[in-house]
C-alpha cells in the first residue's frame, strides 16, 4: 500500500456518485458541481487505469464489468471511512467534559462532596464545574447544563427538569439550640424569640418566608446581616445565632451534628432544575447525570 498508486480522491468520489446514480448530471447535483466537472474526472480516471468504466447511452450511463468492481471497492472504502470518521466525531464529544454552572453555595455544600459517587459510577461523564447563579450563557460561555433553582423565569426553549424540592428551616449551632434541641414546630416562636437572627442580602426574605410557611409569629426586625448566604449558613455554624437554611446546603452538617434544625424543615414551593439548551436525553452523559441528582436529593 506504501508504493501503490492511487487514483485522486476527487475523481473517485465523481466516479462512484456517477455509478450510484447512474448519470454524470445527478452525480454533479450531489457533489455541487458541474456536469462536465464530473465527467472530466470520470474520462481522467478511465485513462489513468487505462481501461472504460462507463458505457455512455444517451442521457445515462451504465457501469462496465470493469467499473462494478471498481465501484464495489470504491463504495466499501467510502463506507469504512464515513463510519470511522462517525465514531471518531462521537468519541471526541464524548471525551469533552461536561460544563455544569451551579449555584455557588449549593456547589460548595452539596454538589462537590458528592461528586466523587458520581465520578465513580460514571467514570467516562467528565465534569467541569463553573459557579453562576440566574439566567444561563450557555452559548456564549460554552455551559451545557446548569443547575438553578426556580426563583427566577426560565427562557423560552431551555429545557428546565426539576430533581429537588426546596425544604428550609431554622439551624444553628448545637450549644445555640440547648436546651430547646428537638422542640415541636409549634415551639418556633418560642423558641426564636431569644436569639439572634441570621439574615443574607442574596434572599432577604428568607426568615419571612419561612415564618408564612410554617405559620409562626417571628421578631423580623431584629439580627444581624451578612452579604451572601454562604456567610450566614457559616455564622450559624460558628454559634453566632439561628439561620435559615435549606435542608440540601445544610443536611451534610446535620448529619455530622455540627449544625441542628430544633424545629424541623418545611417546603417552600421552589426546587432545583437542571437546565439544557436542548433535549437532555438526547446526551447520555447528562442523562446520567440527572438521574444521579435526583437519587441524591
Amino acid at each position: 500500500m506504501g508504493t501503490a498508486r492511487l487514483p485522486p480522491l476527487g475523481a473517485l468520489r465523481c466516479f462512484e456518485a456517477a455509478a450510484r446514480l447512474e448519470s454524470f448530471s445527478r452525480a454533479a447535483d450531489e457533489l455541487h458541481l458541474t456536469h462536465g466537472a464530473v465527467s472530466r474526472a470520470v474520462r481522467a480516471l478511465e485513462d489513468d487505469l487505462g481501461i472504460p468504466l462507463f458505457e455512455r447511452r444517451s442521457r445515462r450511463v451504465y457501469l462496465t464489468a470493469s467499473g462494478a468492481r471498481l465501484h464495489a471497492a470504491v463504495a466499501d472504502a467510502f463506507a469504512g471511512i464515513a463510519a470511522a470518521t462517525r465514531e471518531l466525531r462521537k468519541r471526541a464529544a464524548t471525551a469533552a467534559p461536561l460544563v455544569l454552572s451551579c449555584e455557588p453555595t449549593l456547589l460548595m455544600r452539596w454538589l462537590i462532596p458528592r461528586l466523587p459517587a458520581f465520578q465513580a459510577a460514571h467514570p467516562d461523564a467528565a465534569l467541569h464545574l463553573a459557579a453562576g447563579g440566574g439566567a444561563v450563557p450557555f452559548a456564549r460561555e460554552g455551559i451545557d447544563l446548569a443547575i438553578r433553582r426556580n426563583d427566577f423565569p426560565f427562557p423560552d426553549g431551555v429545557e428546565a427538569v426539576p430533581f429537588m424540592a426546596e425544604r428550609v428551616g431554622p439551624v444553628c449551632a448545637p450549644a445555640v439550640a440547648a436546651p430547646t434541641h428537638g422542640a415541636d414546630i409549634a415551639d418556633a416562636s418560642g423558641f426564636l424569640a431569644d436569639r439572634t437572627l441570621l439574615h443574607t442580602r442574596t434572599r432577604p426574605d428568607a426568615w419571612s418566608r419561612w415564618a408564612d410557611l410554617s405559620s409562626t409569629a417571628v421578631a423580623l426586625g431584629r439580627g444581624q446581616w451578612f452579604e451572601h448566604f454562604y456567610f450566614s449558613l457559616q455564622a450559624a455554624s460558628a454559634g453566632l445565632g439561628v439561620a435559615i437554611g435549606p435542608w440540601a446546603l445544610v443536611r451534610g452538617e446535620v448529619e455530622a451534628g455540627t449544625l441542628v434544625a430544633p424545629v424541623g424543615f418545611v417546603e417552600d414551593g421552589s426546587g432545583y432544575y437542571l437546565l439544557s439548551p436542548g433535549p437532555i436525553e438526547a446526551d447520555p452523559r447528562a442523562s446520567a447525570l440527572l438521574s444521579w441528582l435526583r437519587s441524591q436529593a
